[in-house]
């Protein structure tokens, strides 16, 4: 039994017959030509990606860190250094203490996204499904 083609199939099928056409043309030694051109660059990428993974940048062998002995600047107890303000000449504000919790509420409620999850999945549910037709 044949199957009726659609208008651009039907289009499509000279431009393969061409194309095939073509590809029939071409001599077998530039065909030839290209497969030896295109192994041997492969080959050739092929051996650099191995040489790149097995070249020695370091060498494998531990090396301890040598520090010097005689480090001139020690950590030594002394007087703190009399306090200075950051911010200049401006005025700023200071508090000291603990906030309650009740302060930082707000009175917004966000939807937990587990519930945002489970309303989606049951519109989903709900959702008109396709209807699937076949002719023969």
């Amino acid at each position: 039994m044949r199957i009726a083609l659609t208008t651009v199939e039907a289009a499509l099928i000279p431009a393969f017959r061409q194309l095939f056409y073509t590809m029939r043309q071409f001599p077998p030694d530039r065909i030839n030509l290209m497969k030896t051109t295109i192994f041997a660059l492969c080959f050739l990428c092929a051996t650099a990606a191995a040489f790149g993974q097995t070249a020695s940048v370091q060498s494998n062998n531990a090396q301890p860190i040598s520090m010097p002995d005689d480090v001139p600047l020690r950590a030594v107890q002394h007087d703190m250094a009399m306090e200075s303000n950051l911010l200049g000449a401006s005025a700023y504000s200071y508090a000291q203490g603990e906030r309650p919790m009740s302060e930082f509420v707000t009175l917004k409620r966000e939807t937990p996204l587990g519930d945002i999850a489970r309303a989606y999945r049951k519109e989903h549910a709900m959702a008109p499904k396709a209807v699937v037709v076949f002719d023969k």
